[in-house]
């Protein structure tokens, strides 16, 4: 994997993606969108990647959209004043590929998390920050609507009245105050402890059996839009297959042993 704007790591069974664009804090553009739908969609492919931890080597976690370099030199055509073509489908498609990856993904926010870095911490599975880190979704502010995908998975994790708080406001919201909405699960001292946080939580999610944890993932999306009973449906069909897996038998066979169970994700 060979990337301009992102640096990724992998050890035991967990890959660690850094944003990497740090002179621009992260700031998205084409280019950097395109990186992140690749390397997310590549680690999926991955059977030796079992969780994948998001996270910033800039000093903060993202400044948003790169505005400087996504709107046109000439403002007089304000029909027009971005340049972010629809077909384009990278701005629109790197949140997706966090979403859809099969592999749970953790974020661990520092500093500012802006705009389009919530679009992106909201397509994570569990996010985990710094105190001193705050959210906000900016687009009011610029006078257009987040159309990347916070608005549309933000109520499933914090709830409408807390998005349309979010959304309509466009402030800073303090680490404490995600918390309580729901958005973080943990909030640690500093960078340090939020990586030492991130990757015991990665190390805890991979003593899982790999293929259990990634159809638990499709199923839990599946909910979103499904009704109980299809939801319910659709875990009994993941069943009857991963009662054939490898680890499946080998889940049964350590418990009458007595011992732990060496999962391999087959």
């Amino acid at each position: 994997m060979d990337y301009k704007f992102i640096d990724v790591q992998t050890a035991d069974h967990v890959a660690t993606v850094s944003l990497n664009r740090t002179e621009s804090l992260n700031a998205i553009n084409l280019e950097l969108a395109e990186e992140i739908s690749r390397v997310f969609r590549e680690l999926d492919r991955v059977d030796d990647v079992w969780v994948i931890i998001l996270k910033s080597n800039a000093r903060i976690f993202c400044a948003g959209l790169d505005l400087k370099e996504m709107t046109l030199a000439d403002h007089k055509d304000m029909g027009r004043l971005f340049k972010i073509p629809v077909e384009d489908h990278y701005i629109f498609d790197c949140c997706h590929a966090i979403d859809e990856c099969r592999k749970p993904v953790i974020a661990a926010v520092h500093s500012k998390c802006v705009g389009f870095g919530l679009d992106i911490s909201a397509a994570c599975d569990m996010v985990l920050c710094t105190a001193d880190a705050s959210f906000t979704l900016r687009e009011a502010r610029i006078g257009i609507v987040a159309d990347v995908g916070a608005l549309q998975r933000l109520p499933y994790i914090i709830g409408l009245a807390n998005t349309k708080r979010m959304a309509y406001t466009a402030k800073f919201f303090s680490a404490e105050e995600v918390e309580r909405m729901g958005l973080v699960v943990e909030i640690c001292p500093d960078m340090d402890a939020l990586l030492v946080a991130a990757n015991k939580l990665a190390r805890e999610i991979t003593e899982s059996a790999p293929l259990a944890v990634q159809n638990t993932k499709e199923v839990l999306n599946y909910g979103r839009t499904a009704t109980i009973r299809e939801g319910i449906n659709m875990a009994v069909h993941k069943n009857m297959l991963l009662l054939t897996s490898e680890d499946c038998a080998e889940s049964f066979t350590a418990f009458m042993e007595k011992r732990k169970p060496a999962f391999k994700g087959r």
